[in-house]
């Protein structure tokens, strides 16, 4: 069955009958590409999927070619080829045409238009038979205006015809959606178009204008009587000349008011002033530069003005006696607009020019307004108590919610795990005192002091930690700038003053020494040259010892024999004490590396050590120097496990 609908039925649902077996609306592919090479074929099948028969041989056709028979002579005359088939929307792609148009729209709410003519382009695009209405933008027309049918193919009547370039024609009306629109001309494309195609144009018609349009074109008459004040020549002269005056508003008679900046701006071209506020950084106040807009400002009215409620009064000249003019502005006057009263204290310097040429006026000497700063309260930090650290506790003197003191740390990572050790004294008047040995570590990462007492047995003092890890300040220093002691100030011999206790460096750790000297250009050379004079004596008599032992029994033998204690040491789970150095070194007062036998013997039994053991006797008389001496290094270096 057609989808078309049956001739005398109206265009509305049920009055048209579709063939349900047909689901397919698509146009048949006619372009295509063969070994890389474009091509044109022709379709076989429709809209609907259709067959069509036009581009096939019809059954007459085929009948006349089986039974025509060849010429011998000159053979069958060649025709010439079928031209190709080219689809329309290839053919008419982007070939509009487009006609010039206008309606007539009723205004049945303004007395001065009853109608309005408004002018339209009619566009028909070829390539699917779509017509658009466009009517050009005028600027503050107050119109919506573009686009007033978007492409589509509009119906021509209720039989579902639509409208073909076949029916356009100059000086004739077209019927859409209801708007009548009288076609008066179209573009040379379109001419040509339409009569190649046989149309027969009408003349071209006369494009009608809006009447209301055109006169409000015409210049209004205006009745107004010339004044003898030319205002032209004062705009022509003093265009974009601007005056410009610094005041304050003293508003401190209210409550919560203040003096407030502003800028007082004087046009020459139409003597009319604006003020601006101007804004602080901080000021808490919302940004809004303009108090006064730009207006004459009146400076006295009329007696009538007293009892007429301003606040619905148009102010013109009739209600005003005088205007603010430029003789009415001087620095170091007050001056009252609109109410509030504004005191001018500077000027720029082309005011400054301006009065001096117009008036003659030279006295322009500014009036200082600003604001006397307040005495600054000088912040007193109470004394340290003692408690924490100084940095850290003089954070709480600065704020309410105190922030930790900022480390270095780069410097931590650099020197993680590297401490400084030195053997220090106790300096006091009692001599039992002065027989205390301390260890003092040196940490580099946070620049602070701990100090360790060994304990010595039957001393009556019981050893361990002296003095946690926190800086030590210098003798001398203060609160508000404290110095510390560093690794520079630490040297052999040297006093070291510990929150009111009394230090001397006597001897230090082998790695202090070989820190300073990798480190040469941070430390003074006398701190340095301490040190190495301190551990000559002792390096000599190692290297000696080492010479002797070597010449004796053989390094390597010294070394085997370690390494067997040490590993029968590890089999009897013995623990290493730490401090066993330390004492070694303690009673070494010489810094020779050797101790008596006795002492030696004495030590050991202090620290538990298994010297009736084979490889430790065997060990003992490696290490022995002469009858009474005995080198101790190698031997606490088996120890150490």
């Amino acid at each position: 069955m057609s989808a078309h609908p049956v001739q005398g039925l109206p265009l509305l649902p049920g009055g048209a009958f579709s063939d349900p077996t047909k689901s397919a609306f698509h146009r048949s592919q006619t372009l295509g590409y063969r070994n890389g090479f474009a091509y044109s074929r022709l379709p076989t099948v429709g809209i609907g999927r259709e067959r069509l028969y036009v581009n096939q041989l019809s059954q007459a056709e085929l009948d006349e070619l089986s039974n025509k028979r060849p010429t011998l002579t000159y053979g069958q005359a060649k025709q010439a080829p079928p031209s190709d088939f080219i689809p329309a929307h290839v053919a008419f792609d982007k070939k509009v045409l487009k006609f010039d148009a206008y309606f007539q729209e009723d205004v049945p709410i303004s007395t001065e238009e009853h109608f309005r003519i408004r002018q339209v382009g009619i566009y028909y695009y070829l390539e699917d038979d779509s017509m658009s209405v466009m009517e050009p933008i005028v600027e503050n027309s107050g119109i919506p205006q573009g686009k007033l049918i978007k492409r589509q193919r509009i119906p021509k009547n209720d039989r579902g015809d639509h409208y073909h370039w076949k029916d356009l024609n100059r000086g004739m009306n077209i019927t859409i959606y209801g708007k009548t629109f009288r076609i008066v001309d179209c573009d040379p494309f379109t001419q040509v178009f339409l009569e190649s195609q046989g149309i027969e144009l009408n003349p071209p018609e006369k494009m009608i204008f809006d009447p209301y349009t055109e006169l409000r074109k015409m210049p209004m008459r205006m009745y107004v009587t010339p004044s003898s004040f030319d205002q032209l020549k004062q705009f022509l002269t003093f265009d974009r000349q601007v005056l410009r005056f610094y005041a304050i508003w003293d508003d401190t008679e209210n409550m919560f008011g203040e003096n407030r900046p502003f800028l007082i701006h004087y046009y020459l071209a139409d003597d009319t002033v604006e003020v601006r506020e101007l804004h602080e950084r901080n000021d808490g106040r919302d940004p809004f530069p303009v108090l006064i807009r730009r207006q004459c400002l009146p400076k006295s009215f009329v007696d009538k003005m007293k009892t007429f409620p301003r606040c619905v009064l148009e102010i013109s000249n009739q209600e005003v006696l005088e205007w603010y003019t430029v003789k009415d502005f001087a620095v170091g006057k007050p001056i009252t607009l609109l109410g509030r009263s504004f005191f001018i204290y500077d000027c720029d310097e082309f005011t400054r020019q301006f009065y001096h040429e117009k008036f003659g006026i030279t006295d322009f000497q500014p009036v200082d307004v600003k604001k006397k700063a307040p005495e600054e309260v000088p912040q007193i930090i109470p004394p340290y108590n003692g408690y924490g650290f100084l940095e850290d506790s003089l954070q709480n003197c600065f704020s309410l919610l105190p922030q930790p003191p900022r480390k270095n740390f780069i410097k931590m990572l650099e020197n993680d795990h590297k401490v400084l050790r030195y053997e220090v004294a106790l300096v006091s008047p009692n001599p039992e005192e002065r027989k205390r040995r301390f260890i003092l570590s040196y940490f580099l990462s946070t620049d602070m002091i701990s100090i360790y007492e060994p304990p010595v047995r039957n001393s009556g003092i019981i050893g361990g930690k002296y003095l946690g890890k926190t800086k030590v300040p210098k003798p001398g220093s203060t609160t508000d700038n404290p110095v510390y002691y560093e690794p520079a100030d630490l040297t052999i011999g040297a006093t070291v003053e510990v929150f009111g206790h009394r230090f001397i460096i006597s001897d230090a750790d082998e790695y202090v020494l070989n820190y300073m000297e990798s480190n040469a250009e941070s430390f003074p050379a006398t701190t340095l040259q301490s040190l190495r004079d301190h551990f000559a004596p002792r390096r000599t008599a190692v290297h000696a010892a080492e010479s002797q032992s070597a010449v004796g029994t053989g390094r390597q033998e010294l070394e085997e024999l370690v390494k067997q204690v040490q590993e029968q040491l590890k089999h009897h789970n013995y623990l290493s004490n730490s401090s066993m150095r330390e004492a070694f070194l303690h009673h070494d007062k010489d810094g020779s590396g050797f101790l008596d036998k006795a002492e030696f013997f004495a030590l050991c039994n202090r620290f538990n050590l298994p010297v009736s053991d084979a490889l430790v006797n065997k060990l003992i008389n490696l290490c022995s120097h002469g009858e009474n001496q005995i080198s101790y290094h190698d031997f606490i270096r088996a120890f150490s496990c």
